[in-house]
């Protein structure tokens, strides 16, 4: 299906220097957020008229435009760093330009890896057995669909190994712009993608093996992270936009960067559009060991209504030093420490990182969504919160996932509310729904001094704390949500909160010296005022 040349590598530029700039990126190299950067190279999001903007664009001196992804409204340019602020002020002086991003590396969120023996058994997966995987197999009687397409954004997968082939369907490599996603090692990159992907659905059928959480599902690899484990936001996008356009039901996102809010804008729209589009986009919550309720982390701050955030447990549901965690931004915690899986080869090893948690978490969603192909991303991360096994991590839920716990509620049609948690600001509101709900459903607030709800399930927050909502239906059964907190300063990315801890103001490129500079050029700029 596949054929790969093992020993192509993706490069990136590497000067930046103009004598009005160089000055200015020198101070800002010293943060780590001016290493994402990838020198000269710019994403530009267009709002209506790609002709006219490339046009436009082409005619700009010192400026290459190098991309152009449609679905997503954007074009990379690069531009010549002996001229790079008066570009750019030509740029955003164009009336049809949305607004400008640098092009930003994007990494795995892998923390480790360990050798595991030649003889490896399926009964040393302890992250089905805590989730309980297998039960949940035994209630529904299958373990998953093939009719659920999980698109695999990493490094790739060896789409040949005997735990994965049989899942297999065609992906892309933007790494190389061609239709052969395999996964290339490297000294970074044990085959990081092909971990993901066996944690999804390996097969479990081959002796000595792994099995994925949806045993019985598609997997579609779409390769845009290299052998060391690095790519850039441009190819993320587009990964995105064609999981999106291929029919995925599923995405399961591994990777990211810390940076600021309105550097990640084209990332969290991308977000966005698969959230529009029904697509479950199931994200790391990265490994940094830091509060992603005030660290910029994207794309898994980009809190949309079919978007789940993941962060790791281990084998007691504890929470590993190293992994984020959140009580606004993270959703829910699932097994990512010692993670045994596929690697290319027929070879298996352990992995840590919420990079293997994450996988875990689209596998279960692809297993619920094959019970039940109606429930939304929305429906299924509140369902896994309320079903989750409570744990002393804190994420939204407090708790880990129970893929048995939360079969059982789909096969059994009990009513059960989303969404389950959330964090707000006073002022905000938020739609509250009861799934399987038998007739006319209505709402209670715990405490009315916290938040108002009407009898559409409208949510008003009026004061800092915290409350939960009830629904009733006309059968008598009730739901009751996890906590629902309201305040002022809930942190950066939170919902309804500018970022925190990623700097750069109003500046669109995170770079406010530069800004600075641009604003000297065209002052009437909007950021500029």
């Amino acid at each position: 299906m596949f054929q790969k040349n093992n020993g192509r590598k993706l490069s990136f530029a590497t000067s930046f220097a103009s004598a009005a700039v160089a000055g200015l990126i020198a101070i800002a190299g010293s943060s780590a957020r001016a290493q994402e950067k990838i020198a000269g190279e710019y994403l530009v999001k267009y709002k209506t008229n790609s002709f006219s903007t490339m046009f436009s664009l082409k005619s700009t001196p010192a400026l290459q435009v190098m991309d152009h992804n449609t679905a997503g409204q954007i074009m990379k340019i690069k531009v010549n760093p002996a001229q790079e602020a008066f570009a750019l002020a030509q740029v955003l002086r164009n009336p049809n330009v949305e607004y400008v991003v640098p092009n930003i590396r994007l990494r795995a969120f892998l923390h480790s890896q360990s050798e595991v023996g030649a003889l490896v058994k399926l009964q040393d997966q302890y992250a089905n057995k805590v989730t309980r995987v297998e039960e949940a197999w035994a209630i529904a009687g299958n373990k998953g669909s093939k009719n659920v397409l999980v698109a695999v954004i990493d490094t790739g997968v060896d789409y040949g190994h005997e735990s994965l082939k049989t899942q297999m369907v065609s992906g892309y490599d933007f790494v190389q712009n061609d239709s052969d996603p395999m996964d290339i090692t490297g000294k970074a990159n044990p085959g990081h993608g092909t971990h993901c992907a066996g944690s999804v659905g390996g097969n479990g059928v081959v002796e000595g093996g792994i099995q994925g959480a949806s045993a019985e599902v598609s997997i579609m690899p779409l390769r845009f992270l290299n052998e060391e484990g690095g790519g850039d936001l441009n190819n993320g996008i587009k990964a995105i936009d064609l999981a999106i356009k291929n029919g995925a039901k599923v995405i399961s996102a591994s990777w990211g960067a810390t940076v600021p809010q309105a550097q990640a804008q084209p990332l969290i729209d991308a977000v966005q559009r698969a959230s529009d589009a029904g697509v479950i986009m199931v994200m790391a919550a990265a490994n940094d060991g830091r509060n992603n309720d005030t660290t910029d982390v994207f794309p898994t701050n980009a809190q949309t209504d079919n978007s789940i955030s993941v962060s790791a447990s281990g084998p007691n549901d504890e929470k590993p030093s190293w992994s984020n965690y959140g009580r606004a931004n993270v959703h829910i915690a699932a097994p990512g420490l010692d993670i045994l899986s596929t690697i290319p080869g027929n070879k298996y090893m352990r992995l840590s990182g919420t990079s293997m948690a994450t996988p875990l978490v689209a596998g279960i969603v692809a297993f619920l969504k094959a019970q039940d192909p109606s429930l939304s991303g929305r429906e299924i991360r509140a369902l896994m919160q309320l079903t989750g096994a409570k744990a002393q991590i804190e994420v939204a839920c407090n708790c880990r996932v129970d893929m048995l716990a939360a079969t059982e509620t789909i096969l059994a049609k009990k009513l059960f509310i989303s969404p389950a948690a959330a964090t707000m600001k006073s002022g905000d509101t938020k739609q509250f729904f009861g799934t399987y709900a038998k007739g006319s459903v209505s709402f209670e607030v715990a405490d009315t001094n916290i938040g108002e709800i009407d009898s559409t399930g409208k949510f008003t927050a009026k004061a800092e704390g915290e409350t939960s909502v009830t629904v009733t239906d006309s059968s008598g059964a009730t739901s009751t949500s996890l906590a629902i907190r309201v305040g002022n300063s809930t942190g950066g990315g939170g919902p309804g909160n500018p970022p925190g801890g990623g700097g750069g103001g109003n500046c669109p490129l995170g770079d406010q010296m530069m800004c600075d500079i641009i604003c000297g050029i065209a002052p009437e700029l909007p950021f500029c005022q």
